[in-house]
């Protein structure tokens, strides 16, 4: 920073800033010094300081943004505005640092997150190396490697998967976690298993009622990626086929169960709503029932909730590709087909 002695310029420039929220070293880029912000702040005072370093250009509470832009403010490394080549971005505004936890819920309108007043501290993910602590309002969550920031409201904020995380591992309440993991899933936030990875990484899977959420949001996922499967059949006027069944050799072993099956051309579709790849046991056997059917001559189409959510016409080519590609190959072993 600057040492230079700071002329005494009036403060009532500061009222025409956007925010009335603004750090030690903003304040001293408006000409305003450490010394004199203080003085500010004494009992009675015009300002309060909202946080180390941070103050509140105004006496009365806080409000919601206030809070956030705050909370970002101390945890940060905010540029400044006299800094050459700077632009005005929300990354750059608040450094490295982000919304997550709860308050990111609530940014984003989630239905069981509390309102941000309510909220008695705001996560803040910031790089582990930061040398900061928890104080007041603003909660550190450090981590090895930061995620991609979402911007809101002019505010970056952690992905849903990442702030889900951050979130779960503060709350006890498994009705509160379910509801939270659900309405990720039902609102299209996310893919569970995008959410399921953060879990596994934040060693949150050893807790029985995250365990018990996690069921519930599997299944939250697999019907609605069930519901999406059916439309896009239907939409892109592809043969109906036989759905949830399985597959058995006459007389043989069973095959395995997928989701969708043309047994003329001998084509399967299966969804893909497990968790990531953690389990190892799990992939292994489902890329050896893969290969089993694919001896036998069955196409296997594998598609992702992912994939069906945001490029439904993709998939249907790639169907479509597949069950027209039948007639071109030899005729597949015959099975048996059985309700699943």
């Amino acid at each position: 920073m600057n040492n230079t002695p700071l002329s005494p310029l009036p403060l009532s420039h500061l009222s025409t800033v956007q925010l009335r929220v603004l750090s030690v070293a903003q304040l001293h880029a408006h000409g305003v010094s450490a010394a004199r912000a203080t003085a500010q702040c004494r009992p009675g005072g015009p300002w309060q300081l909202l946080l180390p370093g941070v103050f509140l250009l105004h006496p009365g509470p806080p409000t919601s943004e206030e809070r956030l832009h705050a909370t970002l403010l101390y945890a940060g490394r905010p540029a400044l505005p006299a800094q050459s080549g700077v632009r005005k971005t929300a990354a750059l505004r608040y450094g490295e640092a982000m919304i997550t936890g709860l308050a990111a819920l609530a940014l984003r309108r989630f239905p069981s997150a509390p309102p941000l007043l309510s909220l008695d501290r705001i996560d803040v993910l910031v790089p582990r190396t930061r040398r900061l602590r928890s104080i007041g309002c603003a909660r550190l969550v450090r981590a090895h490697a930061l995620p991609g920031a979402e911007v809101i409201s002019g505010l970056p904020v952690a992905p849903v998967p990442r702030a889900l995380a951050d979130a779960v591992a503060q709350l006890s309440d498994a009705n509160a976690v379910r509801r939270l993991l659900t309405e990720a899933v039902r609102g299209g936030h996310c893919e569970p298993a995008a959410v399921v990875a953060e879990l596994n990484r934040a060693r949150l899977l050893n807790r029985p009622h995250v365990v018990d959420a996690v069921g519930s949001l599997l299944a939250e996922g697999r019907a609605l990626a069930e519901s999406r499967l059916y439309q896009l059949v239907r939409s892109a006027g592809l043969p109906e086929p036989v759905w949830n069944v399985d597959l058995r050799l006459p007389g043989g072993p069973h095959l395995g169960g997928v989701d969708a099956y043309w047994p003329g051309p001998a084509v399967a579709v299966e969804l893909d709503t497990r968790a990531p790849r953690h389990d190892e046991a799990l992939w292994s056997e489902y890329a050896r029932k893969r290969e089993h059917l694919e001896r036998l001559g069955i196409t296997v189409v594998h598609i992702t909730p992912k994939k069906l959510r945001e490029s439904p016409e993709q998939q249907a080519t790639v169907v479509r590709t597949a069950l027209r590609a039948a007639a071109e190959r030899d005729p597949a072993a015959y099975v048996v087909v059985l309700p699943r």
